[in-house]
């Protein structure tokens, strides 16, 4: 005897219509395009799960590729899997149909919160994406047998039609639910919620499905099993959509202390700020710290006042939606013009309206000098045709993650390149030192472009602050510091110690990252 997934107790044998059809309570034709709504929900839920899974351990690692290449290898095997594993139930397709809808509105609904509970609590994704991959795969691969048995049952047709009818089914749903997510589900609900409301969705469409339209394929017992699995799912589902705000708050409380102060969505990343004071202000974007505390004022200046030696009347800074890198710019006398390029906005206007953070950027957004240009540093380069800064500060994240590895290849250095006015300057955060290959590729990236370097690092820095620079000009670029303005720390001598430093990391030999072959897979 062959149970399904929740064990649910085996129907008796099913009333027979005409030719050994089921007895339905709605017409053929009507029946035939019920089975086929229901194969185009659960194929828009199966892809949401999907695309949950990806997203969020993006979100979690910073690799998208390694992300998705995992889930969609693993979900496809176990897609594969389910197919044949569906084989055993097809007796039973009504019944095994209810139980799998069940299960995936189960495992899919609560994937995304387990995941990030997993990275919170347990420091560690993995191992739970792979096992939810595989345990979605399965369900979804089980599918599509399963509903061509139910859609054969409501009126024999041949199978090539059937197959077309189904699988023309399955891929439109997979379109919805492939634009619903980022379109719909992300932006106004989240990823917790998202899943949740998914899996709710789901477990509604596949036991409508099977508790009405085919309720004469199972046996009294059976239904009640389905309804009771179905009903149990949808108060879970509905008790973690209820409880996700709490959720949330303890896992930031977690991950950042509990002093969190902001904490938003925006279209672009999530974005937390901890502390209320100088010392202790603390702003996370993506997880990844980016601002606080007197170890980036370093940074600030070590990123900016070395490319400040000459001309510097018109700057763009990269990135730097903090304000921080626009303070040290302004810090130097002859600056007539900043424009700084970010792609959030939601950065920038916390920046300028928040109390601690915008004290600690010296209130950069007021000046009359600064102009904010919102959108993707590359495009806005594309589009500087003429030679126009005198220096260019590239204050982004680390090439390592995926998203940003377009904004440190030969063809974005290319394009910085030409928007330097004659002795400009580009200096560029190239992310630490204890990371050389990737470290030495962004070297080889800029030497590709036509311009000359000089590596440097933090001065003093630790391990956990490890930050190396990259100064690039058209000239060989001498390192050095201005007289003016004063600095944290921040020497000729302490200069020249870190580029010494960074030197000692030199890896000889390495090709650029570009568009079409990115170079930096180095893990920490």
């Amino acid at each position: 005897m062959i149970e399904s997934p929740l064990s649910v107790p085996p129907a008796a044998p099913p009333r027979r219509g005409a030719q050994g059809t089921a007895v339905l309570p709605v017409s053929p034709r009507a029946g035939r395009l019920l089975v086929l709504v229901g194969a185009f929900v659960c194929a828009a839920c199966g892809l949401v799960y999907e695309l949950e899974l990806v997203a969020l351990a993006s979100y979690l690692t910073g690799d998208s590729v390694t992300q998705a290449s995992l889930v969609l290898s693993v979900m496809v095997f176990a897609m594969g899997v389910g197919s044949l594993l569906a084989k055993r139930l097809r007796c039973r397709a009504a019944a095994a149909f209810g139980a799998v809808e069940a299960a995936l509105a189960l495992v899919g609904g609560c994937s995304a919160m387990v995941l990030y509970g997993g990275f919170v609590w347990g420091g560690s994704t993995r191992l739970l994406l792979v096992t939810f991959s595989l345990a979605i795969g399965v369900l979804i691969g089980a599918e599509v047998p399963l509903l061509m048995t139910l859609i054969q049952r409501v009126r024999r047709q041949d199978a090539d039609g059937a197959v077309a009818d189904l699988f023309a089914a399955d891929y439109v749903g997979a379109l919805v639910g492939g634009l619903a997510f980022p379109f719909l589900l992300l932006p106004l609900l989240g990823q917790l919620t998202g899943a949740l409301i998914t899996g709710a969705v789901n477990a509604v469409a596949g036991g409508a499905l099977v508790l009405w339209l085919f309720r004469h394929d199972l046996s009294p017992r059976a239904r009640r099993a389905l309804l009771a699995a179905n009903l149990a799912v949808l108060v879970l589902l509905g008790t973690l959509a209820a409880g996700v705000g709490g959720f949330e708050r303890a896992a930031r409380h977690t991950m950042y202390g509990a002093d969190v102060r902001v904490a938003l969505r925006t279209d672009v990343q999530e974005i937390v700020l901890t502390g209320g004071g100088r010392d202790d202000l603390g702003l996370y974007l993506d997880g990844r710290p980016r601002a606080g505390g007197h170890g980036d004022r370093r940074y600030d200046e070590a990123l900016v006042h070395p490319a400040m030696r000459g001309p510097h009347a018109r700057v763009l800074v990269l990135g730097g939606g903090d304000g921080l890198a626009a303070r040290e710019v302004l810090r130097h006398s002859g600056v007539r013009q900043v424009d700084v390029a970010e792609l959030d906005s939601g950065v920038v206007e916390l920046a300028r309206t928040d109390p601690a953070l915008s004290a600690l950027n010296g209130h950069a957004f007021r000046d009359h000098r600064v102009r904010v240009l919102t959108g993707d540093a590359f495009r806005l380069l594309r589009g500087t045709r003429a030679p126009v800064y005198d220096v260019i500060v590239s204050d982004l994240p680390d090439p390592g993650i995926t998203e940003s590895a377009k904004l440190y290849s030969q063809e974005f250095y290319g394009l910085a390149a030409r928007a330097l006015a004659p002795g400009g300057r580009i200096v560029v955060h190239a992310g630490p030192t204890s990371r050389p290959k990737a470290y030495w590729t962004v070297d080889a990236g800029l030497r590709a472009a036509g311009l000359r370097t000089a590596a440097y690092r933090v001065p003093g820095g630790s391990a956990a602050t490890d930050r190396g620079f990259l100064l690039a000009a058209r000239d060989r670029p001498e390192l050095g510091l201005d007289d003016r303005p004063a600095r944290r720390g921040l020497t000729p001598a302490a200069l020249a110690t870190g580029a010494r430093a960074a030197e000692r990391t030199r890896v000889p030999g390495l090709a650029p990252s570009t568009l079409v072959h990115p170079r930096y897979a180095e893990r920490p």
